[in-house]
């Protein structure tokens, strides 16, 4: 099934395996007859572990297995369970209310970095990936590939020889610094006897991963967990179907097929020319159209250097915000509420919006609705490494530009310090290149070349609400640099730009301090709760 790499299983595990997942072979498959905390636990596995799914749950879950699943992967019949009672409620109840109430976790495995943004883009899905941060990609896959998307398109294209052997020369950069940073890292932070040393260890190497991640192209290969409704998966394929990009059309294919093994009703309508036909016309129809217009319109702004910028927001926000507080607890209508407000001075209104905060105690303990009254909108020009993790906030309304060589790229300060910038510079300046030499032929695929390290420029929109989850989120020591730098700017600009100070101060867990080994108090706690059973990654 190329570009994929099959796994091979003993006969032994191919049994086990056939009664957990819709197939044995295919880089997508659904997890069915598992208790629903297995099926979590192995998502939440893939974050930190280079293995597949499948080894995980051969390796790590064997004995939390039902012992009496039946079998799903049979060869000489295909899997059909599950599909009469929906095809007879969807069929009598309509279909767009009750497709939100059945769902699936779906493995999406060797999955570019360029189709894990696309996954990932629905509201109504839960998503765990592959973290750059905890596996080091310096080794190769059984087949001796590094593990980067090899488009089919073009490698049989007359520069196919030279996209594998610049993306080899990427992957060969990021293992030599990686090697690097981790030696500069350990001698610049000496373990000082405070914690466990391999709470230490673990940090340095994270921190090591952090820097050298931005050599590692847009193609690099992850594996993503999705759990989503009928529903979600419906309108996740309209789109990946018109997609410009030919990875994403064909990982449509693969995952329907899948799927089709497990909520098959709740997908008819994607083979309907009336139905799924007219949408995915719809979509592609209206892009097509907007982005000739729009290309003749606007005029191209080119900034580069890391920015953010606060775009839009009301000034009257936090005005909004308190009127929202004395409607959701009075017995007023709207309007009386926004008068209320007026009437009120400084102290009262400071003395409302710190009742209705609370005492937090920690981040976790999040305000109610009424902080969703406004909103802020930022223009970001930020490296595609820290996009990738801002992206997934999928409460915010995210919109982003074609990743591309023009926006310059980030040197970690990390890497300047170990005197790695020219090897980083080098490497970068040779995914430009190679994306240069493929935009004319290719201009969907030329992304797959460029370093994380290169810059994106995306807008984020999100209520108070949200902006107070990501920013003290982002924003914790053990977060990336990149994005953490990003986070606190948001913050600055809410206070000052918007001048809603009062909404700002209420974030108090977001963290101005500085990074260091941020990992290491992450590492301790965890060490401190599991000290003798940390699977490896």
């Amino acid at each position: 099934m190329f570009p994929y790499v099959t796994e091979s299983f003993s006969d032994d595990e191919a049994r086990v395996l056939a009664r957990y997942v819709t197939n044995l072979e295919g880089p997508v498959f659904a997890l069915v007859n598992l208790p629903e905390v297995v099926k979590g636990a192995l998502f939440a596995r893939y974050s930190r572990s280079s293995k597949s799914l499948r080894r995980l749950l051969l390796d790590e879950f064997a004995d939390d297995l039902p012992v009496d699943a039946p079998v799903v992967v049979d060869p000489e019949r295909p899997a059909t369970h599950a599909a009469g009672l929906y095809e007879r409620v969807l069929a009598d109840y309509g279909d767009d209310s009750v497709a939100q109430l059945g769902g699936v976790h779906l493995a999406c495995e060797q999955a570019s970095n360029l189709l894990t943004k696309i996954l990932e883009r629905p509201r109504l899905g839960a998503y765990l990936e592959q973290s750059t941060r905890y596996i080091p990609y310096d080794t190769r896959l059984s087949t001796g590939w590094y593990r980067y998307y090899r488009d089919p398109e073009v490698l049989a294209s007359p520069l196919g020889a030279r996209y594998v052997a610049e993306m080899d020369r990427l992957f060969d950069r990021y293992g030599e610094l990686f090697g690097r940073l981790q030696s500069d890292l350990l001698a610049r932070h000496p373990f000082d006897g405070e914690g466990s040393e391999l709470a230490w260890r673990r940090s340095v190497r994270a921190a090591a991963l952090d820097a050298a991640r931005g050599v590692l192209p847009a193609g690099t290969l992850s594996n993503v967990g999705i759990y989503a409704s009928g529903q979600t998966y419906e309108q996740l394929l309209l789109r990946m179907r018109v997609n410009p990009l030919p990875e994403a059309r064909r990982y449509a294919g693969l995952m329907l097929d899948e799927l089709r093994k497990v909520i098959p009703a709740f997908l008819t309508r994607l083979d309907r020319p009336d139905r799924g036909g007219e949408w995915s016309a719809y979509l592609e129809e209206t892009r097509d159209a907007t982005s000739v217009l729009v290309e003749r319109l606007a005029e191209e702004t080119v900034t580069p250097a890391t920015s953010v910028t606060l775009s839009a927001f009301d000034p009257a926000g936090e005005d909004d915000v308190l009127a929202g507080i004395v409607y959701a607890y009075g017995r007023c209508s709207d309007a009386e509420a926004v008068a209320t407000v007026a009437r009120m001075d400084a102290e009262t209104r400071r003395s409302l919006l710190a009742a209705y905060i609370g005492d937090r105690q920690n981040r976790r303990h999040r305000p109610g609705r009424a902080l969703e009254r406004t909103s802020y909108r930022f223009d970001i020009v930020a490296d595609y490494g820290g996009f990738r993790d801002l992206q997934r906030h999928r409460m915010c309304t995210v919109e982003w530009q074609p990743l591309a060589p023009d926006l310059g790229y980030e040197v970690p300060e990390s890497v300047a310090e170990a005197g790695a910038g020219a090897l980083f510079s080098e490497a970068l300046d040779a995914s430009a290149a190679l994306h240069d030499a493929l935009a004319p032929g290719f201009p969907a695929q030329a992304p797959y070349a460029l370093g994380m390290a290169h810059r994106i420029r995306f807008s984020i929109q999100m209520n108070a609400r949200e902006a107070l989850h990501l920013i003290e989120l982002r924003s914790s020591a053990q977060g990336h640099p990149g994005y953490r730098a990003i986070a606190l700017e948001m913050r600055r600009l809410i206070a000052t730009v918007a001048g809603h100070a009062a909404l700002a101060d209420a974030m108090r867990f977001a963290d101005p301090s500085p990074g260091g080994l941020g990992r290491r108090a992450a590492e301790q706690r965890s060490e401190d709760r599991h000290p003798a059973s940390r699977p490896a990654s």
